[in-house]
């Protein structure tokens, strides 16, 4: 069993970027911990509503196997900060598995972990991950090295099934 660590905003994360890849991920043997800015429930942009399991201060990223980011319209506000950043810089240090979905990817970008780097993400996210070195693609899912990107809430399912994959690795 691998544990992963699945970032989202406390208000507004994307439903379906956030149900489907940890039912897919917990169907398939793994431990997902459901991390946010604080603890109660988290409220996604429709009706989803998910327990945090831990904060943003209380992880290691030397305990997980991956780490990944959810998307939607609170995102970039909640997740977006230097904290988010430290704990994937570290998290990319220690050659974790690394996600991000919908417009997470700029996330990583403003993280200066997107160098060189194919990915995908919401296409009002392109401008900032090309500005952060990435090689914007905008395909439904890019897989480059330990980094899986995806677009939006469409391809949710596929982006569960990489992430699967790659853990196998």
């Amino acid at each position: 069993m691998k544990k992963i660590a699945m970032f989202i905003a406390f208000q507004g994360f994307r439903d379906e970027e956030y149900t489907e890849p940890k039912r897919i991920l917990e169907a398939g043997g793994h431990k997902v911990v459901t991390v946010s800015t604080a603890k109660g429930l988290a409220r996604g942009k429709f009706r989803a509503v998910a327990e945090v399991d831990r904060t943003v201060d209380e992880i290691a990223p030397a305990d997980y196997d991956a780490l990944t980011l959810v998307g939607g319209p609170g995102a970039l506000e909640h997740l977006d900060t230097p904290q988010v950043h430290a704990v994937f810089r570290a998290a990319a240090g220690l050659g974790k598995l690394i996600g991000a979905i919908c417009i997470s990817p700029v996330v990583l970008a403003h993280a200066g972990l997107l160098r060189g780097k194919k990915v995908t993400c919401w296409p009002d996210g392109a401008a900032e991950v090309e500005k952060g070195g990435a090689a914007y693609t905008g395909a439904d899912l890019e897989i480059d090295g330990g980094l899986i990107t995806a677009n939006g809430p469409l391809p949710a399912k596929e982006y569960g099934r990489a992430l699967l994959e790659a853990l196998k690795r």
